[in-house]
């Protein structure tokens, strides 16, 4: 075990092996979305990405789904935990695209847990809704056949993104990541300059030059596997400098 995964605390996002200037390119600085007196400002970047992942142009609810689907295609009715789901657009796709999905859909955030539960969600045949901490996954140990956490990773500092590997892949047979990508540090530099200006203009290009400085690297991905448990494998699915990062880790 090298001394980057000992002290997973003070891991860079791009890994152990990040370069001197990529290690600079992260910040602990936290989106809206994970403050609690920002609870408007909270509330417009959740309903924009919502809004995001349904528009037909970007459809990140649709490609997440297709990634899920991929994942469960050969169970004939599978369980799938979401973990972070928001406002549930995620799991609405799958329900709507898979006649026989059990989903539980989970958030750690009372007030979008409520939504869900108050909306179609809620009353699903094939759907729980429920709150929960994605690095504490309240059921037994390979209840779900896949546990989803979408564009949520780079939220949690590395000692509780290595616990969600963890718990997903105790409570699951396989944890699917997707998340930002984190491009080669020039590439990143020169995107960052790009979103600046909007900063102060948009809370979710706010939550968004954030969120980049905090995406980890694959590398960082297969360290926090290690750390949590050195069973898990991670495997990724993608290898686009500029497309999501998804990675897919299990128990051997």
């Amino acid at each position: 075990m090298d001394s980057g995964i000992r002290d997973i605390e003070n891991m860079p996002r791009g890994g152990p092996d990040a370069s001197w200037l990529d290690r600079r390119l992260q910040t602990n600085r936290l989106e809206y979305l994970d403050r609690d007196d920002v609870d408007d400002l909270k509330r417009k970047v959740m309903d924009s990405l919502d809004r995001a992942g349904r528009r037909r142009r970007i459809g990140i609810h649709d490609k997440c789904a297709q990634m899920v689907l991929r994942e469960v295609a050969e169970v004939p009715a599978p369980r799938i935990l979401e973990l972070g789901a928001g406002l549930g657009g995620l799991s609405r796709k799958l329900l709507d695209s898979h006649p026989t999905a059990q989903m539980t859909v989970t958030d750690i955030e009372p007030a979008f847990v409520a939504d869900m539960a108050e909306g179609d969600l809620g009353s699903h045949p094939r759907a729980t809704v429920r709150q929960m901490d994605a690095t504490e996954i309240d059921a037994p140990e390979g209840y779900y056949d896949l546990a989803v956490f979408a564009l949520s990773l780079h939220h949690l500092p590395p000692e509780l993104a290595a616990r969600v590997f963890a718990a997903g892949t105790r409570a699951a047979k396989k944890l699917l990541i997707v998340d930002l990508p984190r491009p080669p540090a020039p590439l990143h530099i020169a995107l960052l300059a790009v979103v600046l200006p909007l900063v102060r203009i948009s809370p979710l290009q706010h939550d968004g030059f954030i969120s980049s400085l905090r995406a980890y690297s694959p590398s960082a991905l297969r360290a926090l596997g290690r750390h949590a448990d050195p069973s898990i494998t991670v495997e990724f699915r993608t290898r686009r400098v500029l497309g999501p990062t998804v990675a897919v880790a299990s128990r051997s």
